[in-house]
């Protein structure tokens, strides 16, 4: 072994090419840290529990929306989701990027809500909304938001979900 190498403080140089790495002593890592025998520091946080505050559901609630999510792609055949939150400058810029990174777009429907900013949207993918008419989706929106305003959230995506799988109806049968 070379002078220095392997040792907490040194360089080490793996063939001439890449990049040396100094490994730092490890009286100068943070409490919970330590450097493993790859060179890698690993550290331990503390586990906090978020607060009631941060979550707009319980995890019961959370539960039944993932039920109703996966009822209603399971009876249509189309990709269900739901994004709640902050939409940014441009509400429905923003719904398009993310129904976008839906995989199967073009069978996708993204509820899109920001209760902060009052905005609803449900945007279809090409072949969703050859079965989700605008109407039927403009009717779900609007039940969403007569919930939204008596402050059921939970009620609002959960019945708004079932009048899309509705209006979209059963899955396709292929040939």
């Amino acid at each position: 072994m070379a002078a220095g190498e392997g040792h907490p403080g040194s360089t080490t140089d793996h063939g001439g090419t890449g990049t040396a790495v100094v490994r730092s002593d490890s009286e100068d890592l943070p409490v919970g840290s330590v450097v493993t025998a790859s060179g890698r520091i690993s550290r331990a946080e503390e586990y906090k529990e978020p607060s009631r505050a941060d979550q707009p559901f319980t995890p019961v609630q959370m539960t039944r929306l993932d039920e109703a999510l996966t009822l209603a792609s399971r009876e249509t055949g189309l990709r269900f989701s739901v994004y709640l939150g902050d939409l940014g400058p441009e509400p429905s810029a923003r719904v398009a990027e993310l129904h976008d990174q839906i995989e199967g777009s073009s069978e996708a429907v993204l509820v899109a809500v920001s209760p902060g900013q009052r905005f609803v949207e449900v945007l279809s993918g090409a072949e969703a909304r050859t079965r989700l008419p605008d109407r039927g989706a403009k009717l779900a929106v609007m039940s969403m938001v007569a919930s939204f305003k008596e402050g059921d959230l939970l009620g609002g995506l959960l019945s708004g979900l079932r009048m899309l799988a509705d209006q979209a109806g059963g899955r396709r049968r292929t040939r």
